[in-house]
C-alpha cells in the first residue's frame, strides 16, 4: 500500500466520514419550540449555479435585489471609509439616524437601526413576546416573521390571504387576549399586493390598545398604486405602529445588511436596551447615508423596475402565463406544474428564480425584475420549458 494513502483532501474527507459514523450524538437541552423552526433557505448564489452547471453569466432573479447594483455614491463612501476599519462603528449610528430623521420628518429618537430589518423583527419578538404568547401574520409571508416568533417560544397565528391580498378582517378575528404583535408586509411578499389606507384605518380601529402592529415596507419605493398605506403617517395615532424599511432593495445595499425601524420613542428605547451595541457596521452606515442622498439612483432604479414590470406583463400575456399584478420589484407566476422542477430546469439555463413551495404555493415561482437582457432571457427560458 502506498505510504501516502489516506493523506490529502480525499483522505481527510474519508476520515471525517468514518469519524461521524461513531460520533456520539450530543444530548442538548434544546427547547422543542427551537427544534420546530424550519431554517430560512436563501436564494441560490450565482457562483454556485455557475460552478455546478458550467455556466458563465447566470442571471439571479430570485432575491428581489436591485438589478443596477449599489448606489455609486455608496461605493464612493465605502472606499473613503476603508482606512478606518480598525475602529468600532458608531454604536448610535448618529449620522445615519439624523439623515433618516430629516428625510422622513420624524425625530431621531423614533429610529432604530438594524442588521437588516430582519434584526429589528427579532428585537421586537424578544421585547414583546413571551412563551405562549401569540403573534398574527399573513400566510404566506416573509418567513423571518415566523422564525423570530418561534425563537422566543411564542405561537404564530397565520391568516391565509384572500384573493392574494392580506385579509385584515380575518386577522382582526384572530386577535385573542394572548395576541401581542401583528405583522403585516406592504407590499406583500410574495404576492406583490398592497394594503390600502382605507382598509388599514378600518383595521386599526378594531385592534385593542397595546398590541404592536408591525408594517414591513421593504418594497414601498416601487409602489404605483396611490391607495397604498404609508404607515409612517400613523406614528402619532396613539397606537403602537412600527414601520420597517430597508436599504437592501431600492438602494442596492443588500450585501451590507442595513435596515431601520420607525416607531414610538418608548418602543425604540426598549429595543435599544436589547440591541447589540455595534449591530450596524461602519461601512453599512456610511454607505446608507450616502445612498440616501443619491436621489437620481433611486429614481433610475424605480423607473427601470416599472418599465421592466410592464415588459414582463406583456410578454407573459403573450405566452398565456398567469401572473399577478405587483406593486413591488418581483412577480408571482403560476407555472401550472411543479415549481421545484421549474426552478431546477431554469437553473440549467442559467436563470435563478424562486420556487414558492416553501411558501405554500407548490405551483408558483417568484421572479425578480432584472435588467432588460435578463428579463428577455427569463421569458425565452420560460417559453422553452412550457
Amino acid at each position: 500500500m502506498n505510504g501516502t494513502a489516506g493523506r490529502g483532501k480525499l483522505g481527510a474527507e474519508n476520515r471525517m466520514k468514518q469519524g461521524n459514523q461513531y460520533r456520539k450524538k450530543l444530548e442538548l437541552p434544546v427547547p422543542e419550540y427551537i427544534r420546530s423552526i424550519q431554517p430560512y433557505a436563501p436564494g441560490k448564489p450565482i457562483e454556485e449555479v455557475e460552478r455546478e452547471y458550467g455556466i458563465i453569466g447566470a442571471a439571479k432573479l430570485a432575491s428581489n435585489e436591485n438589478p443596477l447594483g449599489p448606489s455609486p455614491k455608496a461605493i464612493e463612501a465605502i472606499i473613503k471609509a476603508l482606512p478606518d476599519l480598525n475602529r468600532y462603528p458608531d454604536g448610535s449610528g448618529k449620522t445615519l439616524v439624523e439623515k433618516l430623521a430629516a428625510a422622513l420628518k420624524v425625530a431621531p429618537g423614533n429610529i432604530v437601526l438594524g442588521n437588516g430589518s430582519d434584526e429589528i423583527i427579532g428585537m421586537l419578538a424578544k421585547a414583546f413576546l413571551r412563551f405562549g404568547d401569540e403573534a398574527i401574520l399573513p400566510r404566506p409571508s416573509f418567513l423571518m416573521y415566523e422564525i423570530m416568533i418561534r425563537s422566543v417560544g411564542a405561537l404564530p397565528r397565520e391568516v391565509p390571504l384572500v384573493g392574494y391580498e392580506t385579509d385584515l378582517k380575518g386577522m382582526a378575528l384572530r386577535i385573542t387576549p394572548k395576541t401581542r404583535i401583528i405583522f403585516l408586509n406592504n407590499p406583500h411578499n410574495p404576492a406583490g399586493t398592497i394594503i390600502s389606507k382605507t382598509d388599514f384605518d378600518s383595521f386599526l380601529n378594531t385592534v385593542p390598545d397595546g398590541i404592536v402592529i408591525v408594517v414591513d415596507e421593504a418594497y414601498i419605493e416601487f409602489v404605483r398604486d396611490r391607495r397604498c398605506l404609508n404607515s409612517l403617517l400613523y406614528q402619532d395615532s396613539g397606537k403602537p405602529v412600527v414601520t420597517l424599511r430597508t436599504f437592501s432593495k431600492a438602494y442596492g445595499l443588500a450585501g451590507l445588511r442595513i435596515g431601520f425601524g420607525i416607531m414610538d420613542p418608548e418602543i425604540a428605547e426598549l429595543l435599544n436596551r436589547i440591541r447589540q451595541p455595534f449591530n450596524a457596521n461602519s461601512l453599512a452606515q456610511v454607505a446608507a447615508a450616502a445612498a440616501l442622498d443619491d436621489f437620481s439612483f433611486v429614481e433610475k432604479t424605480v423607473e427601470l423596475v416599472h418599465s421592466e414590470i410592464d415588459f414582463l406583463y406583456k410578454s407573459l400575456t403573450t405566452l398565456g402565463v398567469r401572473y399577478f399584478p405587483t406593486q413591488a420589484n418581483y412577480l408571482l407566476l403560476d407555472v401550472e406544474g411543479n415549481a421545484d422542477e421549474m426552478f431546477a430546469e431554469m437553473l440549467k439555463k442559467g436563470i435563478i428564480v424562486r420556487s414558492m413551495t416553501s411558501y405554500g404555493y407548490p405551483n408558483y415561482i417568484r421572479v425578480s425584475v432584472g435588467v432588460h437582457d435578463q428579463n428577455i432571457r427569463f421569458i425565452e427560458a420560460l417559453k422553452n420549458l412550457r
